[in-house]
């Protein structure tokens, strides 16, 4: 090699350098300038892929897929005129001209390979495109009937419309795991061992660790087509009574009416007893009961009225059904009467019994006659009677004692 083939090929070789320099301060131009325009997706607050009301990708997280796919394509380039500037000078010089073809297969190798994998798992792809539509739109049909049938813009015979979104859920899911099922031996390494491991391994950890779960979910889905109860309605199940908050497919939220939030998963729920008190107060009111102890001496129809007259006095007790008296017990010392009436209301249920009771109270004071709840007796020899002194009048005294004397021996004459 002479000196001036030496110099004309260190000259080539540093124009060479100069352009990749030249490449690699372009590629940082380009990048800088790609980063500004994909961060004014995020100044800009779009949301470009949404389902529904769901964001699946938002603004941010488009921004910082844009990026890195602009790294991935940056950085693919600089390796490619690398390998060429490196290859093409070693080739310049024969002391390294027979490492030109390995330098740049070392670079390149890689990228054909890759080229090569993705072009054999075309096929497959096709096929996930397709599948995930096929998917997508029926996710969209479901989604589209649940909203027609909750609207009451369709209706299907027998089928509620609350149990429009729990269907199209259950629809969605099944939807989903079929495609998963479908898709496993299409994606990439899907028929290698160790991705068939790890998903069996996964497997198994979710299904032991997701048994109670799996039991609430089944329990919510049940109790949503059993119709127990809905978000408002009064309900006690087992020792709990509030209003419900909230129910969804592991939990149902009970508001008591102490104002606690109490929250129970649906497994119990399913095995408990469920009282709902507002179940058909549109249909038949719900009707309140409430019993007094009155002595025998006071008549019963008296009694009866005065009952029937304390509950429509009562706010929240309706007049038509009219209130109704049952006689329940016959005792020592006195009768049980049992006052129903109906309602409306059946979450103001406590302040309508508490109502009751006073309403009660007044009705019978004004008119005399004593409750003797929970255990008086009618020995009224030296003892004043229950009713309040204010219904009492000024003059009123405590009877006193009686006392007979018999004498059973006769006088002499």
């Amino acid at each position: 090699m002479t000196m001036q083939v030496g110099i004309r090929a260190v000259v080539t070789v540093a124009l060479v350098w100069a352009v990749f320099a030249a490449a690699v301060m372009g590629l940082r131009a380009l990048y800088r300038r790609g980063r500004v325009w994909a961060k004014r997706w995020s100044h800009h607050g779009r949301v470009p892929v949404r389902l529904q009301s769901l964001n699946l990708i938002g603004a941010r997280q488009l921004t910082g897929m844009l990026i890195a796919l602009l790294r991935l394509v940056v950085f693919t380039l600089l390796l490619l005129l690398f390998s060429f500037a490196a290859g093409f000078t070693f080739s310049r010089f024969p002391a390294t001209e027979r490492y030109t073809g390995t330098i740049v297969q070392f670079f390149l190798t890689p990228l054909v390979a890759l080229w090569r994998s993705f072009v054999a798992y075309l096929p497959n792809l096709g096929f996930l495109i397709v599948l995930f539509l096929v998917a997508w739109y029926v996710i969209k049909l479901l989604r589209l009937v649940s909203s027609g049938v909750q609207r009451g813009a369709i209706a299907l015979p027998g089928f509620y419309a609350e149990w429009a979104r729990p269907t199209s859920q259950i629809g969605i899911a099944l939807v989903v795991a079929f495609v998963l099922v479908v898709a496993f031996p299409y994606l990439p390494g899907g028929e290698s061992p160790a991705l068939k491991g790890v998903s069996i391994f996964i497997g198994v950890i979710l299904s032991l660790g997701s048994g109670s779960a799996m039991g609430n979910m089944i329990a919510g889905v049940i109790l949503t087509y059993m119709r127990a109860f809905q978000p408002g309605d009064r309900v006690k199940i087992a020792e709990t009574m509030g209003d419900i908050v909230e129910k969804t497919l592991l939990i149902t939220r009970i508001r008591t009416i102490k104002n606690a939030e109490i929250i129970i998963p649906n497994a119990m729920v399913l095995a408990s007893h469920i009282v709902n008190y507002s179940a058909s107060r549109l249909e038949h009111p719900l009707i309140l009961n409430t019993s007094v102890t009155i002595g025998y001496d006071a008549p019963w129809r008296k009694v009866h009225e005065l009952l029937i007259a304390a509950a429509l006095a009562t706010d929240g007790v309706l007049p038509e059904p009219a209130p109704f008296v049952f006689q329940t017990s016959l005792n020592d010392f006195h009768v049980s009467y049992e006052i129903n009436a109906y309602t409306h209301r059946p979450n103001d249920m406590i302040q309508i019994y508490s109502d009751l009771h006073r309403s009660i109270q007044d009705q019978f004071n004004q008119a005399g006659v004593e409750i003797m709840s929970p255990a008086y007796t009618s020995l009224r020899d030296g003892n004043r009677v229950t009713i309040p002194r204010p219904h009492l009048p000024p003059d009123y005294e405590p009877p006193s004692f009686r006392l007979r004397r018999t004498d059973t021996q006769q006088d002499p004459k």
